[in-house]
């Protein structure tokens, strides 16, 4: 298996330099809706990142560089946009120890936030983060009922219209539960694209695979653009906007990783939600019901720099 998370190859085991990478960072349900509308925006203006000769993913942008993998931006953006189905009244159901809460809910985000900020705080450097994290998490899976990795690759394989990994070079990022150590998966790994993207977004209980546990990839960081080290050009894209909830000392945040990139030769451009988009992210940012919004965010963004980024991509 390969779990390293030194720089990364593409799938004939060559390095990527001289190529174009794509960078698509986590940010939640709306988070993904809204990689997927620049993308689909920028393809719509006449700029196709898709043929990106690497594309990293981390979490939601797990989801969405194994969605890009199988899918055209238009289909992708179209099912952003449509409705999401009402939520099942869950009132009078308790959960048992450890369950997840229904994805969007309140409970769901501000837990969530409050408790992994409480283990962020407590940690002494981003390793012992790591490690924490997935105590926590080894933890709540200890509690459980042992069903929620089954649950959640149902969840995750349905969002993908092929199962098998793209042909391209993708990393999907996740953290060993066990050791906190960071994990990059490909096509070489020996996991399933549905199993990787499932590891990469598993923020709440750790994701089974055989004897393996993992945490969410944006726990390494959120974005993870430093695994585009040895590309000519990155574009990175990310729904939180370059913000970590991670002091600034551990060098998690998005300028840090540009800074690295472009120390070692890279040409590197960002995209970040609009200002009068950011309720969209954050503690709203599993709530189902905003993705077309966030959709439509990110179109029109797309759409309004495929000029520019044009000569910087060609």
């Amino acid at each position: 298996m390969n779990t390293t998370s030194s720089s990364p190859v593409d799938a004939t085991g060559r390095l990527p330099g001289g190529e174009r990478a794509l960078v698509l960072g986590g940010g939640g349900s709306t988070g993904n809706a809204w990689l997927i509308g620049v993308v689909a925006g920028l393809f719509d203006a006449g700029l196709d990142v898709t043929t990106a000769d690497l594309t990293v993913g981390t979490s939601a942008g797990s989801t969405a560089a194994a969605q890009l993998g199988g899918a055209t931006p238009a289909e992708l953006v179209a099912a952003a946009l449509a409705p999401a189905p009402p939520r099942q009244p869950s009132a009078g159901r308790p959960e048992a120890p450890g369950a997840r809460p229904a994805p969007g809910s309140v409970r769901s985000a501000a837990d969530q936030m409050a408790r992994t900020q409480a283990i962020i705080d407590a940690a002494s450097d981003v390793a012992d983060m790591r490690r924490r994290m997935g105590a926590a998490a080894l933890e709540l899976d200890a509690a459980s009922d042992g069903s929620w990795s089954e649950r959640w690759r149902a969840t995750v394989a349905a969002r993908l219209s092929r199962q098998d990994w793209p042909e391209r070079a993708v990393l999907l990022t996740a953290v060993d539960a066990r050791t906190g150590e960071p994990v990059v998966l490909d096509r070489r790994s020996g996991i399933g694209l549905a199993d990787a993207v499932a590891a990469s977004c598993s923020s709440g209980l750790p994701y089974r695979i055989g004897d393996d546990r993992y945490i969410d990839g944006g726990y390494r960081r959120n974005e993870n653009a430093d695994l585009a080290a040895g590309c000519a050009r990155v574009l990175v894209l990310s729904p939180f906007g370059g913000r970590s909830r991670h002091p600034h000392a551990w060098g998690s945040g998005l300028a840090t990783q540009v800074a690295e990139l472009r120390a070692g030769g890279s040409a590197v451009e960002t995209i970040v939600p609009d200002d009068d988009a950011e309720r969209l992210f954050g503690a709203n940012a599993m709530d189902p019901s905003l993705r077309p919004v966030a959709a439509r965010a990110g179109h029109a963004q797309g759409e309004a720099l495929a000029t520019r980024l044009r000569t910087f991509w060609a």
